[in-house]
């Protein structure tokens, strides 16, 4: 990160960088691709949550594997393009900016999604490799507990310790924050994980005030 002396000349372009990210993070494609596909509002069904999971009960799998692809590559997109002209520092705030816009959208009244695909695609774009071992871990879980929201929570809790382990401390820092406030946006998942209450991966959807909420 910058040194005090330069900071205040470099706080536009970290704005602008934080800026760019939000908006490339807030697009809902979860909810764009839904209503292009015929489907409605994704949010009047299942948990009522824009995201991959949701998508996923409408029962439409491509569009499920869609909404995955838009709300990773949104974060994938922002750190790469910001990093190939302004270097790592800049594009770790630009993949903040991405997790922060898909969280909070202005555009749906800061009511977004839970972040799973965005904090992968930012991985991916800043350290590949803990990226995929995210990915391993989130398919690993999933197929051993059909539990969506555990994959989640168990592979976001790893990658901070695999980026220390690699010694990229900076990084093991941001995505220790993403995960904590990933984790904070799963807490009433969490509630039902340790009720035994969670709804498993391929339920089958329910109207938005009765559904459970997705990992995603």
């Amino acid at each position: 990160m910058p040194d005090p002396i330069s900071w205040a000349f470099s706080w536009p372009y970290y704005a602008a960088a934080l800026a760019f990210g939000y908006l490339l993070g807030s697009i809902p494609f979860g909810l764009i691709l839904t209503r292009m596909a015929g489907l409605g509002d994704i949010r009047k069904i299942g948990s009522g949550n824009i995201g991959t999971t949701n998508v996923l009960r409408t029962g439409n799998k491509g569009l499920a594997a869609a909404t995955l692809l838009g709300d990773a590559l949104k974060g994938t997109v922002a750190v790469l393009l910001v990093s190939q002209f302004y270097g790592q520092d800049m594009a770790m705030v630009a993949g903040f900016g991405a997790f922060l816009g898909h969280l909070f959208p202005v555009w749906l009244t800061f009511k977004g999604g839970k972040g799973v695909a965005t904090y992968l695609g930012i991985l991916l774009g800043l350290s590949w490799q803990v990226g995929v071992a995210f990915a391993l871990i989130w398919i690993a879980v999933a197929y051993l507990s059909r539990y969506s929201s555990l994959s989640a929570l168990t592979a976001s809790l790893a990658s901070p310790a695999l980026l220390v382990l690699l010694d990229q401390w900076q990084l093991a820092e941001l995505f220790g924050v993403l995960t904590l406030m990933l984790w904070a946006k799963h807490h009433e998942n969490i509630g039902r994980l340790l009720k035994g209450q969670e709804s498993k991966i391929g339920s089958k959807s329910k109207p938005a005030a009765e559904g459970a909420d997705p990992a995603s």
